[in-house]
């Protein structure tokens, strides 16, 4: 099989393994894994190409998914070929059969664009730090573990931006779960 390590085929095969573990096709991502590896990729490179998709492409949907990337790439640095493959399958395998969510890219790369071209918003008084002269005249801070809910309905974004600007919770796994239940307590209590 060619595999060349910094050509065409070396993009297009980790493409192709990118793309099939968000497809959630277990048989394809391993096909392409074992592709890159037969190939001589450096196991790091794919490693942390899982770690990036973990983050990426489940993100919230199941936050184990980082910390399963992380403990392959842990092992991959410390192991190496050939064993790291084992590792490396497992994390493929199961960033595949993941729930998929892309909020949290979506929600920062929004929130760099507003911070890069929006107006500078100052941070709300009552949030601002306590120690310096004059910070009495701030306004109260409410400390949300105070409440038997956990939380306070406080503004905590600057004047100028609402709920939702940023963040927009996918509809899959725990992301859509944790979503679900916070407005069903916010409701409740409101």
């Amino acid at each position: 099989m060619p595999y060349d390590k910094k050509g065409d085929t070396h993009y297009d095969v980790i493409s192709a393994f990118i793309k099939s573990m968000r497809g959630s096709d277990p048989d394809a991502a391993v096909y392409w894994l074992a592709r890159m590896i037969e190939g001589g990729e450096d196991p790091k490179f794919i490693a942390r190409r899982i770690m990036i998709f973990a983050s990426e492409d489940v993100g919230n949907a199941d936050p184990q998914a980082l910390l399963i990337a992380h403990a392959a790439f842990k092992a991959t640095e410390s192991i190496g070929y050939p064993e790291c493959q084992l590792n490396l399958s497992q994390a493929a395998i199961y960033m595949a059969l993941a729930p998929k969510s892309n909020s949290a890219t979506t929600a920062i790369f929004s929130a760099l664009s507003e911070v890069r071209s929006g107006p500078a918003r100052l941070v709300p008084n009552h949030l601002r730090d306590r120690h310096r002269p004059g910070s009495e005249e701030y306004g109260a801070y409410r400390y949300p573990h105070t409440d038997p809910r956990g939380w306070l309905d406080q503004q905590y974004l600057p004047d100028g931006l609402g709920k939702g600007a940023f963040y927009n919770p996918g509809e899959r796994g725990w992301e859509a779960y944790r979503s679900d239940a916070t407005a069903r307590d916010r409701k409740s209590d409101g």
